[in-house]
């Protein structure tokens, strides 16, 4: 009967009695994923570079940031495509999510206790390449373990997890940033302890694909290249999230800076309120992320709450461009949460369906590709955000113009794909 039970799940899309322990860890794990990244690139960073070189922050940020998001980029398709071929008794994504997740976290920790720029990148730089590893084979699972009708709840989940995760990192670390040392350990024994435990109680099942062939590094490195005319939704995926998050990066990396230079805010004044402005989207993006899943799998359709969160992302940004004040930044958060939470909880299945392949043979590789579209923009929006401050005399106006326009143009970029509805 039970067995019975979970092929009748499979068949109508709910959630089988067996599932639900990966899908609730599945979401703690992505949850304390993005409070670390937030609570790093929102919070600590930007204090840890502050208290070395006040006068060049934005700067040296930037260049921070560039750095190891070309780490991050380069990491997360070839620990995909390496873990697609990895053959070991526990699985081929469980060495990875542990390894990375260990490796990641112990250079974290390092990084609470680097006082110089070059060695706060150095060792930042090891944390992200950990943590890639272990999220592009964790990414992975909701492809491998789950049908495609199952895929808008689980991503909802998910989304939703990482969205509050998100959030409560940064009204963690906002109050944590005080002790620096402190803040850090805490991110770094809780990604360690929730990616272990992951495995522990979610083994991956034996796998029934035939062995790789032998390593050819040529077709190994030829087989990245997804060509846009034979899989142009694939192509439409990727161009629309990566336009997407050059806008929303840009914001969220110097918002820190935004309430000093833009709100007059103190630098404990401007600490605190990004907690407050957390706690408030927090709520926006649970309900958003939840309930859009839930929505885009009862109605069978992806792309127009796709769009429609691009409209509400973008409107949120329009606020404090029009009036620099605090309660412009407190509609900012309930709005962006929204669209933001609604954004990346049906994201993640409309990803899923556009890959080129459905053998899950390359499906680490392939959704590395898609994630380098989230990492790219990590290189390339603080070095932009950096130029138009330098060019338009620290006016943070012309930072919020430039998101509108890419989170605006990038929320089109979803409609051409036509093998999702």
């Amino acid at each position: 009967m039970p067995v019975a039970k979970e092929l009748t799940s499979l068949t109508h899309g709910t959630l089988g009695r067996t599932q639900w322990p990966l899908l609730i860890g599945l979401s703690l794990v992505f949850f304390t994923l993005l409070a670390l990244y937030c609570a790093v690139l929102s919070v600590l960073l930007p204090n840890q570079i502050e208290m070395i070189d006040r006068a060049h922050k934005a700067g040296d940020l930037a260049v921070v940031f560039a750095i190891t998001s070309i780490f991050s980029t380069l990491t997360t398709p070839i620990a995909g495509a390496l873990s697609d071929r990895t053959r070991t008794r526990w699985g081929r994504r469980t060495p990875w999510i542990v390894l990375g997740s260990i490796g990641g976290a112990a250079c974290l920790a390092a990084v609470s206790q680097m006082r110089e720029l070059w060695s706060i990148t150095t060792f930042w730089v090891g944390a992200t390449v950990g943590l890639n590893c272990m999220q592009s084979a964790l990414t992975t699972v909701v492809a491998d373990r789950f049908p495609p009708q199952q895929r808008g709840k689980v991503s909802g989940f998910v989304g939703g997890g990482m969205t509050a995760g998100g959030t409560a990192g940064i009204v963690l670390a906002g109050h944590l940033a005080w002790n620096i040392t402190l803040a850090y350990l805490v991110f770094a024994l809780a990604i360690a302890v929730v990616c272990v435990g992951f495995v522990i109680v979610n083994p991956e099942p034996p796998l029934t694909a035939a062995t790789p062939g032998r390593f050819d590094l040529g077709g190994f490195l030829k087989s990245f290249w997804v060509d846009p005319r034979k899989h142009p939704d694939f192509a439409w995926a990727f161009f629309g999230r990566f336009t997407l998050y050059m806008g929303y990066q840009g914001i969220v990396t110097y918002l820190l800076y935004i309430l000093q230079d833009y709100i007059s805010l103190s630098i404990d004044q401007s600490n605190r309120m990004i907690a407050s402005l957390s706690t408030v989207t927090f709520f926006a993006l649970v309900i958003a992320g939840f309930g859009s899943g839930l929505l885009s799998d009862a109605i069978g359709r992806r792309k127009p709450l796709v769009f429609a969160a691009g409209l509400l992302m973008t409107a949120a940004m329009t606020v404090p461009l029009l009036t620099a004040s605090i309660a412009a930044m407190y509609a900012y958060a309930v709005l962006i949460g929204i669209g933001y939470g609604a954004f990346m909880s049906v994201d993640m299945a409309l990803m899923t369906q556009v890959l080129p392949k459905t053998d899950g043979e390359s499906t680490g590789k392939d959704l590395g590709i898609l994630t380098t579209a989230v990492n790219i923009p990590q290189i390339l929006s603080p070095v932009l955000a950096a130029w138009l401050l330098s060019t338009f005399h620290n006016d943070y106006r012309a930072l919020f113009i430039a998101a509108i326009a890419f989170v605006f143009c990038g929320t089109f970029l979803v409609l051409p794909i036509k093998s999702v509805r």
